[in-house]
């Protein structure tokens, strides 16, 4: 299976597969993912009831063109039933919680595997974000996230893991070392880091969810979660890079290109020498530009 291209995920939109409400408006969000929720936001009684539901409801709040994506339960028993109702043509991935080693993973990735044959679906088609959200999850972060091409997205799992490390609500900058971790063994196994300090249940104050997101930013994250559609537009604004910035980037890697293709063994831009990460960065700035314009056509 090859490694498929990254999506763009700046703003996932948890929705209850259960919520006749929140599924019937949540194509209208502007969210670039939205998550059907069959874990925290389903009562144990209703998950039965909330498997017959997912593919209708992946076929409602895919309308405005957002991938979808099923987060499934743990423990086992219930990620067993939930993936057999989730692996479909219409959901696009799943978000495994609570992943604490690779050899999880491998073993849900085998069940997708046999589902996607058996239903006739192209190989790979099932992507995965899985979040961070024990100690032992986070131990075994970098084999977790080397452990499937599927994987297109790690996540530390905030309310989760606060709670598992006996913390107080993830609120500040807390677990900001825990986050880069996470980052650090996304980065390295080529996925996208999703998250943002602070609490994913804080929906009130959305100046300070702007400032979580920005601090998120700033330190390389790629997208966040969020429960309410009035976060949505604020993970696209601040994930989307600036016309500024987009113009910079622009004039940085035409100025490269044209030392590069001169034979120049230095490149100097706007008073300072620029050598290949700084290139780099710019880079991934018009790939985020160019992902978010092929997603608007």
């Amino acid at each position: 299976m090859s490694t498929p291209t990254q999506p763009l995920w700046r703003s996932m939109l948890y929705v209850p597969a259960t919520s006749e409400r929140f599924v019937a408006r949540a194509h209208e969000r502007g969210a670039d993912a939205i998550k059907i929720d069959l874990e925290d936001a389903v009562a144990p009684a209703e998950k039965p009831r909330a498997r017959g539901l997912v593919r209708d409801v992946a076929r409602a709040v895919s309308r405005g063109g957002a991938d979808v994506l099923v987060r499934i339960n743990r423990p086992l028993h219930l990620a067993v039933p939930d993936i057999e109702a989730s692996v479909w043509p219409e959901v696009d991935g799943l978000v495994l919680p609570k992943v604490d080693t690779a050899h999880f993973v491998e073993t849900l990735c085998e069940m997708i595997g046999e589902l996607e044959r058996e239903r006739g679906m192209e190989h790979g088609h099932t992507r995965l974000m899985i979040l961070i959200e024990t100690p032992r999850g986070y131990a075994n972060v970098r084999a977790i996230a080397q452990s499937t091409p599927r994987l297109a997205a790690l996540a530390l799992g905030q309310e989760d893991f606060a709670a598992e490390m006996g913390m107080a609500e993830p609120d500040g900058l807390q677990l900001l070392s825990f986050y880069q971790g996470v980052q650090v063994a996304a980065r390295e196994a080529g996925v996208m880091p999703i998250g943002y300090p602070g609490s994913i249940a804080e929906f009130t104050d959305l100046a300070l969810f702007r400032s979580n997101v920005e601090a998120a930013r700033r330190l390389g994250f790629d997208g966040g979660a969020c429960i309410h559609p009035a976060q949505v537009p604020i993970l696209n604004d601040v994930f989307t890079p600036g016309e500024a910035e987009v113009v910079r980037a622009e004039a940085m890697v035409a100025a490269y290109d044209a030392a590069m293709a001169a034979g120049d063994g230095a490149v100097a831009f706007e008073g300072k020498m620029i050598d290949v990460p700084v290139v780099a960065r710019a880079q991934r700035v018009l790939d985020i530009r160019d992902r978010i314009a092929a997603r608007a056509r």
